[in-house]
């Protein structure tokens, strides 16, 4: 029987000085973590993973998820038309260049710390989601 011999593999990257640097500060990292902090402090929120991407749901049901460089978040459908037309930073939600529901709509914020202003819509899409209807 032959010995097996463990061979090292040695990773070019592995000649710097101090090894590679890993690191989580992404900005998709950043915004997951601004979401957490922003959603999972309301009643009832959840965070999972479905389908490759994180989401928040309420009562079982997804009201948002991160996808591309933003936020996906289920409205009434007027609602969702509305801030299509009237704010530059929301567009129709395509995850994974994929066509949704026009209940869905992105926001995209350069700092994930300014979801925080978007606090309201979060609030009435879990209203939505939890009960079919706005306050």
């Amino acid at each position: 029987m032959h010995a097996l011999r463990a061979r090292r593999f040695v990773h070019p990257i592995d000649d710097f000085q101090d090894g590679p640097t890993l690191t989580t500060d992404t900005p998709a990292a950043r915004r997951k973590a601004e979401l957490d902090a922003l959603l999972l402090k309301l009643p009832g929120v959840v965070a999972k993973t479905i389908n490759g991407l994180d989401a928040y749901f309420v009562s079982g049901k997804m009201f948002a998820c991160i996808s591309g460089k933003g936020v996906g978040l289920r409205l009434p459908v007027s609602v969702a038309t509305e801030l299509q037309f009237s704010r530059d930073n929301v567009v129709s939600f395509r995850p994974s260049g994929l066509e949704s529901t026009r209940e869905w709509i992105q926001i995209d914020r350069a700092d994930a710390a300014d979801y925080e202003k978007d606090l309201a819509l979060f609030q009435e899409s879990i209203e939505f989601v939890r009960t079919g209807r706005t306050r």
